[in-house]
């Protein structure tokens, strides 16, 4: 064979072979024919029907951060349905879980507070020390309520993910991927949909403070009613999120974006491709090309 065409065919095996990182399935077009381009590491993009409507590296493994506290609420939801626990049964704080680091909502050792405050300080300020505390009251000790949420991610056939406590710090240990995470949330909304008003909260106060979410994803596009955000410097910037257009749900999930607003502007343009796929929405029209601007001719003069 000529060595030219050696090489021409080598190419082409090549790139039928090359995995492919990102898949959008086909449909209608959005403003120029083609998806979206997003800058986070991983993505996932479910229909109403739990259809993938755009993947990239949805298998690759990687750190939760607070996309861990979605189990932390199936699992304390399950036990209020199952009449284990109660709304405004009064949780005792340990100093163990007052102590918990980082973003706390500021429990006090020794104090009682009511379950639905912790619930609450979980799912809107994404509060460490509040899942700690929740941890403690559904199991008895942190260490036990991680068994039970490794045990039920098998159940719900979340073969990728393993937990190594209830609030996402971070744990070599502690892996999922964007797969694993879509179907988190969603079982959880669907088993649990008293935890959608909770993942739709924007605003928490306890003890006078106000604790706001300021995430522009609620107002734009219209239809966002479940989110729930994290944030390590392993991890990056994650998102889980559920949307409802039409009456019809779909879900997302965002991973390893560089900074917060990125995961936002990713988030959003997902979901606009999604719902123009859909056929919810039609797409934006094309802009038309700009024209050259006119260039003025100049004499210079000795």
């Amino acid at each position: 064979m000529h060595p030219g065409r050696t090489v021409a065919v080598l190419a082409v095996l090549a790139a039928a072979i090359a995995p492919l990182t990102a898949t959008a399935q086909p449909g209608r077009p959005v403003a120029d024919g083609r998806p979206p381009s997003l800058s986070a590491e991983a993505v996932l993009l479910l229909d109403p029907e739990g259809r993938t409507l755009f993947a990239k590296n949805p298998d690759e493994e990687r750190a939760p951060a607070s996309l861990v506290k979605l189990m932390t609420l199936y699992l304390a939801f399950e036990d209020i349905e199952a009449r284990r626990a109660d709304l405004d049964e009064l949780v005792p704080v340990s100093r163990y879980a007052a102590l918990t680091p980082r973003a706390r909502m500021g429990l006090r050792a020794g104090e009682s507070v009511p379950l639905h405050v912790l619930l609450e300080g979980v799912a809107i300020a994404s509060a460490n020390d509040a899942a700690t505390a929740l941890a403690e009251r559904l199991a008895g000790d942190e260490w036990s309520f991680v068994g039970r949420m490794n045990a039920k991610a098998q159940e719900l056939e979340l073969h990728s993910t393993r937990f190594a406590n209830p609030h996402g710090l971070p744990d070599p240990a502690q892996r999922s991927n964007a797969r694993d995470l879509a179907q988190l949330i969603a079982r959880l909304l669907r088993d649990h949909p008293a935890s959608r008003p909770m993942l739709g909260g924007q605003t928490f106060v306890y003890r006078g403070r106000v604790y706001a979410r300021h995430i522009p994803l609620f107002n734009d596009p219209l239809g966002v009613q479940a989110l729930k955000t994290g944030f390590t410097h392993e991890a990056g910037y994650n998102l889980a999120v559920s949307a409802w257009r039409d009456g019809q749900q779909f879900v997302m999930i965002v991973l390893g974006s560089r900074t917060r607003t990125a995961s936002f502007l990713d988030a959003k343009k997902l979901l606009k491709y999604g719902f123009v796929e859909a056929g919810l929405e039609s797409p934006p029209e094309p802009r038309p090309p700009k024209r050259p601007a006119r260039t003025r001719r100049t004499t210079l003069t000795q």
